[in-house]
C-alpha cells in the first residue's frame, strides 16, 4: 500500500499528513484529525451521515479518498459554530426539534448549508430534494425541513450567507 503525503484545509486550519492511498476521507478526518462529527453509517453513500463540504460542495466523505482532498478545502460540523455562537443552522435544529437520535444530524447540517447556499429562500421542496441524500430513522424530516426554514429566514434577516 502507498503512502501519500497530502495537506488539506479543514474548518480553517491546514493539515499535513501521510496518508495510505486508500485511506477514505471520513476516515481521515475521524481518525487522523479526531473530528468525529463526520460520521460513518453505511460505508455504501447511501445515508449521507458523513457529508462535509469539500471545495465548497456538498459530498459524502465516503465516497472521496484522502489524496483526492490533496489542497482541497473540506468543512465539517465541528466549523460551523463560530466564537462559541452556533451557526443558525445549529440553532434551528434545536428550536425546531430537527433532531432526536442526532446520528443523522451532522451530514444534515452540512447538506442544509449546502441548500442555502444555493437557495437563500428555499422552498419546501428544494430543502427535501436537497436533502433527500440523507437519511434519518427518527424524526419523519418535518421537523428538520423546519429547522432547516428557521435557519434560512434567520441568515436572511441578518444579510448573512449560510
Amino acid at each position: 500500500m502507498s503512502q501519500h503525503t497530502i495537506t488539506v484545509t479543514v474548518n480553517g486550519e491546514k493539515h499535513t499528513r501521510e496518508v495510505s492511498s486508500r485511506t477514505l476521507l471520513v476516515h481521515f478526518l475521524r481518525e487522523d484529525l479526531g473530528l468525529t462529527g463526520t460520521h460513518i453509517g453505511c460505508d455504501t453513500t447511501s445515508c449521507g451521515a458523513c457529508t462535509v463540504t469539500f471545495d465548497g460542495r456538498a459530498v459524502k466523505s465516503c465516497t472521496i479518498f484522502a489524496v483526492q482532498a490533496d489542497g482541497g478545502v473540506v468543512e465539517t460540523v465541528e466549523g460551523l459554530a463560530q466564537g462559541g455562537t452556533l451557526h443558525p443552522l445549529q440553532e434551528g435544529f434545536w428550536e425546531k426539534h430537527g433532531l432526536q437520535c442526532g446520528f443523522c444530524t451532522p451530514g444534515m447540517l452540512m447538506s442544509a448549508r449546502d441548500i442555502l447556499k444555493r437557495h437563500p429562500d428555499p422552498t419546501e421542496e428544494e430543502i427535501r430534494h436537497g436533502i433527500s441524500g440523507n437519511l434519518c430513522r427518527c424524526t419523519g424530516y418535518n421537523k428538520i425541513v423546519d429547522a432547516i426554514q428557521y435557519a434560512a429566514a434567520k441568515l436572511r434577516a441578518a444579510g448573512k450567507e449560510a
